[in-house]
């Protein structure tokens, strides 16, 4: 059963729902989704929302997209038990001047129920000098279309 939705955890209409495939290389001997491979999910899904609205350009690594995990917490719910069609439900939290915080839910392809859930911090960079680099306004734009508020962090 999904938990009840909180500051932390907004239901599917703050965010977006983001289509993840889990397949049988996934899977632990015991059938489950292995816990590594939920992170993968997760910066997949992420990946690919960001791509879809053209950041990163044709490597997905170029101006806003050449950003680093700084942080990476999930607490697992329940085991996803199997290969099939799921999704990573994801919104933004916070967006500071050079990083961003992002909360999620590895979840059902309905996204009626949660396998696990955390939050992701990335720092953006600067591709030349690899020190921290302020965010476009288009991160901005885009990051107000899934859950962050008006003002800036």
């Amino acid at each position: 059963m999904p938990p009840t939705p909180t500051v932390d955890t907004p239901g599917t209409d703050v965010g977006v729902l983001m289509p993840v495939v889990v397949h049988f290389d996934d899977l632990d001997p015991m059938g489950l989704l292995h816990n590594g491979h939920y992170q993968v999910l997760v910066e997949r899904a992420w990946g690919w929302f960001w791509r879809d609205k053209g950041i990163g350009g044709k490597s997905g690594l170029e101006g806003d997209g050449f950003n680093v995990a700084k942080h990476f917490d999930i607490t697992y719910d329940q085991p996803v038990a199997g290969i099939g069609e799921y999704a990573v439900h994801l919104w933004m939290t916070r967006l500071g001047t050079t990083s961003a915080t992002a909360g999620y839910r590895v979840c059902s392809a309905d996204g009626k129920t949660t396998y696990a859930h955390g939050s992701r911090t990335v720092v953006r960079l600067d591709s030349t000098t690899f020190t921290p680099t302020p965010w476009s306004e288009r991160v901005w734009e885009i990051a107000r279309t899934i859950g962050l508020p008006q003002e800036r962090a």
